[in-house]
């Protein structure tokens, strides 16, 4: 006769989240639980299995040859009861995906594409954030977000999503009215615009040998406000492709000098809660857009 018992479902939770997070200390913040509760939990699956599902490190856990095997499937079956509720519910039940978004992205690339997004996925509202200083999302607030930085600055990074060139623009007519450009060095001499206090526009010079040590007596908030500063023609401002393609195809900007080079890169960030599934359709939609669009930001694997 088959075994139609099902496993402790508490245990089943507990352990699918210490083999997403590879912890039971981030396991039992994901669950609101105490760290030996998610001990308790899955000694108990362990023991109604009859098997070992992880090897204790100092660092954490990690999942043995028949605890990976047990996680596919148990991850693969707990998206399905996720997905079966979201279809039981009534037809009038709003779901709402909440990002959180540095500001120029969100202007620049994100709202533009609402509608689309929208006939996606159809039933799914979108509300967007912009926000310039958050570095984590707490699953309360937002659902994901998408920050622009540096390798490892970002502690909840899910993944990179591309790494855009990063290259001087202004408008024609401040190109016109001041001293030729030849080369990164000669930017120097003119006034450029800063979303920090130098650092990065230093950082660009660096990637190209260039030893600067530049401060800004003016800064702006974000990249947006930046590049609004420049094309009102008020100066030279750093951007990344992403951010201002539809400006230079319409000659609204002009690039300064060819000179360009790869420093950061856009990414997602999420909460330790397990992801929906409109979450994760976004999270791929983002990144096939934007390797479509730009190919030769896409990160090598």
């Amino acid at each position: 006769m088959p075994d139609h018992r099902l496993p402790p479902l508490n245990a089943v939770r507990a352990f699918d989240a210490a083999a997403r997070l590879g912890s039971y200390v981030e396991a039992s913040k994901a669950l609101h639980v105490t760290q030996p509760a998610i001990g308790r939990h899955v000694k108990l699956l362990e023991d109604w299995l009859g098997i070992q599902l992880f090897e204790r490190t100092s660092r954490g856990v990690n999942l043995t040859v028949a605890g990976e095997k047990y996680h596919r499937k148990i991850a693969a079956a707990l998206q399905l009861i996720i997905e079966a509720g979201k279809e039981a519910q009534p037809r009038h039940a709003e779901r709402w995906l909440r990002i959180m978004v540095v500001p120029g992205f969100a202007k620049r690339w994100l709202m533009p594409r609402i509608e689309d997004m929208r006939h996606l996925r159809p039933g799914l509202k979108f509300a967007i954030e912009p926000n310039s200083t958050f570095e984590e999302v707490d699953g309360k607030s937002a659902d994901l977000g998408i920050v622009y930085g540096l390798d490892g600055q970002y502690a909840h990074s899910r993944e990179a999503l591309i790494r855009p060139r990063v290259f001087p623009i202004c408008t024609p007519e401040y190109l016109a009215s001041i001293d030729p450009i030849h080369s990164p060095a000669d930017l120097v001499k003119h006034k450029l615009i800063h979303v920090d206090d130098g650092e990065w526009w230093n950082l660009w010079f660096a990637a190209h040998d260039l030893d600067t040590h530049l401060n800004s007596d003016m800064l702006y908030v974000n990249n947006d406000h930046a590049l609004s500063v420049a094309e009102s023609g008020q100066g030279i401002a750093l951007a990344n492709e992403v951010l201002v393609r539809k400006e230079l195809d319409s000659g609204k900007l002009v690039r300064v000098v060819e000179a360009q080079v790869k420093l950061e890169s856009y990414r997602v960030l999420t909460p330790s809660a397990e992801l929906s599934a409109d979450v994760l359709w976004f999270i791929d939609w983002l990144k096939s857009e934007l390797e479509r669009d730009f190919p030769e930001a896409v990160i090598p694997l």
